[in-house]
């Protein structure tokens, strides 16, 4: 690997051993093995590297939301099911346990972005990335071949569900909401708007 590589991989570990705010460039020269100057001229700052790492962190945590990622899983369900639904939060809830510390990460950077409004607007920037990513999973249509108003309406909807989710799930484990208690939450929304 070359410096950009290292300082890129020193910087992940660093934001899951201290954090964002307590991550200084020294630490993450020493864990890259590389020095000072490496980070101006292949990020531009600490900052820019640290978002760098911590979008790279999501997307690994992302790949890991597909239910075809289990070995054992038998991703037979239609896109846009019910079942597929329910089978998408059920691969999620899944990869809770190895992402809770990208997680805590994530609530980190969610309070504190006040604080650091340059890394807040290029995370901000992430989120349309990170609607993509999750809506592809349930609709099965490929990133590049979403639909704009979809990933502004369907890809929000599954961005709030999912961080409302991971709230529970990082706050008390065992009172979180599991899969098939969303997804039957979800038919009787259905059903109830049907209805009327």
């Amino acid at each position: 690997m070359g410096h950009r590589e290292d300082l890129l991989e020193g910087a992940k570990r660093c934001l899951l051993q201290k954090g964002f705010l307590r991550t200084t460039a020294r630490d993450i020269v020493k864990e890259s093995g590389t020095n000072l100057a490496s980070i101006g001229y292949h990020y531009g700052s600490k900052d820019a590297l640290l978002v760098q790492a911590y979008v790279a962190l999501i997307e690994g945590v992302g790949e890991s939301f597909d239910p075809r990622a289990d070995a054992g899983a038998d991703v037979t369900s239609p896109a846009g099911s019910l079942e597929r639904f329910q089978e998408v939060w059920t691969g999620i809830i899944r990869a809770v346990p190895e992402s809770r510390a990208v997680w805590l990460l994530s609530f980190e950077l969610l309070f504190q972005g006040d604080r650091l409004p340059e890394v807040r607007k290029l995370l901000a920037e992430a989120q349309v990335e990170g609607r993509k990513g999750i809506l592809s999973l349930f609709n099965g249509v490929p990133e590049d071949d979403l639909d704009a108003g979809a990933v502004e309406t369907e890809g929000r909807f599954y961005q709030t569900l999912l961080n409302g989710l991971m709230v529970q799930w990082l706050f008390d484990p065992d009172s979180a909401t599991d899969a098939a208690q969303l997804t039957e939450g979800l038919r009787r929304v259905i059903e109830g708007a049907a209805a009327r």
